[in-house]
């Protein structure tokens, strides 16, 4: 069985790909199989390849990554999208998912969140850099209290209570910590424990709540009331 995560990197700036190529290639179980710089390329290589993750960069010559990455869902289905941009505004971030794109990291990401989202993409879970979880979470707040004239139900009538029946006292800290939008490293500087706590403690968050990445704990917690939003 070969456990190897086969990854292309699709940026049309090659300083920066070479960059993200030593990251993952630092993993033992990550191979760089094929490197393009736009999105008609990245459409070519996929076939050629048959990579388990793209990493793609959104702003590209000839093709976007948003086109490419519709192109590639509906060509191969099996093949999970990273997408990777300067851009932290939730228009873009959503209209990436909505194509296909399993995560999206912007490009001031270190080197560990860099190789925790391409693991976890490729498998099969999404991932979303913290800063643009905490931005989609404020335009979630935004419709949800009836701030665009379109009210979707109050925030104000979920009654906040930590799910103490379900979580540690720590564990509801780093919950509450991962809807502020705040990364590992983070948590960790404000709680006084390692990177690697945190990390833990946000394994056991995402078991005990059945869930399968951040994003989705964070999401379940609003919708129950776990979380303050703020």
């Amino acid at each position: 069985m070969n456990d190897t995560t086969r990854i292309v990197i699709i940026d049309d700036h090659q300083l920066f790909r070479e960059g993200v190529k030593r990251i993952l290639e630092l993993e033992k179980n990550f191979e760089v199989v094929a490197e393009g710089d736009d999105g008609e390329e990245a459409v070519s290589l996929v076939e050629q390849y048959n990579p388990d993750v793209v990493v793609m960069d959104i702003n590209m010559p000839h093709m976007n990554g948003v086109e490419a990455t519709a192109k590639l869902v509906e060509k191969f289905p099996d093949v999970k999208v990273l997408v990777l941009s300067i851009h932290d505004d939730e228009s873009y971030v959503t209209h990436a998912l909505k194509t296909g794109a399993m995560g999206y990291l912007l490009k001031e990401m270190d080197a560990d969140s860099l190789i925790e989202a391409v693991r976890v993409v490729a498998a099969g879970g999404s991932y979303l850099h913290p800063k643009v979880t905490h931005n989609l979470l404020n335009e979630y707040r935004r419709l949800a209290s009836g701030d665009s004239g379109h009210s979707i139900g109050t925030l104000k009538d979920v009654e906040y209570r930590k799910p103490l029946h379900i979580l540690t006292r720590r564990e509801c800290e780093v919950l509450q910590m991962l809807a502020d939008g705040k990364s590992n490293r983070a948590i960790g500087e404000t709680l006084f424990i390692s990177e690697k706590t945190v990390k833990n403690h946000v394994s056991n968050i995402l078991q005990k709540m059945d869930v399968n990445d951040r994003t989705q704990a964070v999401v379940v917690a609003i919708k129950n009331g776990w979380v303050q939003v703020k």
